[in-house]
Formats: structure tokens, sequence, C-alpha cells
């Protein structure tokens, strides 16, 4: 359950004498302001690259962006100095409630660990945190659905491990990037993004009482896709008989 709440409207106004600009992020009603990370995102300018030669160098551009990804992925991970753990205990001393989930995201050309808290009151809260500093950027506070909030309920009934053990728990695995509780039903855990060194990225799951680790199967759609390639191929070479 990736909840993407819209947290602040960035307005910038330049000063015209002085040829720069001030930027001010406003949050909803009641809630904090929000600044600025002190972290910059990596660069995604790999994208915008000429298409003429397209329909020649599709292989090859499709290996250049993987590894460009991977790159990505790993210098976004390295400059994430607060881990994922860090940064969900800051968001719930700054508000009261039971943290779901955690992800490092890119906010144009800063990185901030966004954290959804859920009170119990049933009000969702998305917390800021600085990747670079820990300190809490802003926050916004916004009623969900009573349905997804009575799944995210369910789903922490008679859990004994936080979101924050889980991010401790797979950080053995690579860098945490993304911590998320698992409500649909099908399994009890929290589902674990993390980043290697080299930019691999894998999935995890943390049982929601044992607190084990273990790889998450469910997304890979490879092997299925293999074995569909092997059997059309089996069908061309009967076909040609």
């Amino acid at each position: 359950m990736k909840r993407n709440i819209v947290i602040a409207t960035v307005a910038a106004a330049a000063l015209v004498g002085g040829g720069t600009a001030t930027a001010l992020a406003v949050t909803g009603d009641g809630d904090a302001p929000t600044k600025q990370s002190s972290v910059r995102a990596a660069d995604d300018d790999r994208n915008d690259r000429d298409d003429r030669d397209d329909s020649a160098d599709d292989d090859r551009d499709d290996r250049a962006d993987d590894k460009a990804d991977r790159a990505e992925d790993a210098a976004d991970a390295k400059a994430a100095k607060v881990t994922a753990a860090d940064a969900i205990a800051t968001a719930l001393k700054s508000v009261q409630g039971t943290a779901v989930s955690a992800d490092l995201d890119d906010e144009g050309s800063s990185l901030v660990w966004d954290v959804d808290v859920l009170s119990s009151g049933g009000a969702w809260h998305s917390v800021r945190i600085d990747p670079g500093t820990g300190k809490v950027l802003g926050s916004h506070t916004e009623q969900e659905d009573a349905d997804d909030t009575a799944e995210a309920r369910a789903a922490l009934k008679g859990s004994s491990v936080t979101a924050e053990e889980a991010a401790k728990a797979a950080a053995a695995k690579g860098t945490v990037t993304s911590v998320e509780l698992d409500d649909d039903g099908r399994t009890n855990a929290w589902d674990v993004d993390t980043t290697a060194a080299n930019g691999a990225e894998k999935e995890w799951k943390v049982d929601l009482k044992s607190a084990a680790v273990t790889a998450d199967t469910s997304s890979d759609d490879n092997s299925s896709d293999h074995d569909d390639n092997d059997d059309n191929d089996s069908d061309d070479d009967g076909s040609d008989d």
C-alpha cells in the first residue's frame, strides 16, 4: 500500500533586483511548514536523449539505461546518511501513531524520507525527513478512506514487529530504501526494498511476528516469461515439421 499523500505546494518568487529566487512550501491548515532537503537526488538527464537512432540502437540503449539506473539508485542510497529505521523513529517523535511505510523519494532535485503514520484517531500523517540531517522538513495530515484505515489496522493486529524493526532486520541485505505494510491480506509481513552498492534492487518480506527476512518472489515474473518464450520456441519448432 504505497500512499502518495499530497504534501505541499511550492511557490517560487524571483527577486528581480538580486536575480535570485526563494521558495516556500506550504502545507495544509495546521501543518508545519515544509523545508528543503539538504540532499540532492542523482541527475536524471540521461533520459533526455536523441531518438533518431532508436530503431538501430534499442538494445544498446536499454543496456545503457539499465546501467545508468543502477548507478543512480546506488548514488541515491549512498547519499542518504539517515537510515530508514532512523527516519521512522524521527517521524514518530514528531507525530503520534503507528508507522506504516517509509520511502526514500525524489522530490524534484532533492531526496527525502517520506514516512506515513496512522494515528489512533484514523488520521494519516505524511512526515518528511531530511536524509542528510535527520531533521523533520514538514508534514501533512489528511483523513483517508475508512476501508484503507481498517485494512491497515487489521494487518497490524497481533503484530509485534514495527516498521522500524523491519527496516533494521532487512538492513543486512542492503541499504533499505522502502518499508511498506502489506495489508492486502495475502501475507503477514512488511514489504522491504533494498539497494546494493552496485545499484541492484531486491525485495524482501519481513514477518510481522518473527522479523524473519525472506526473499519476495511474488513479483518475480521473469521465470514465467522465460517459460512462455520456451513454449513459443517449442511450438515454432513443431510447426516447421
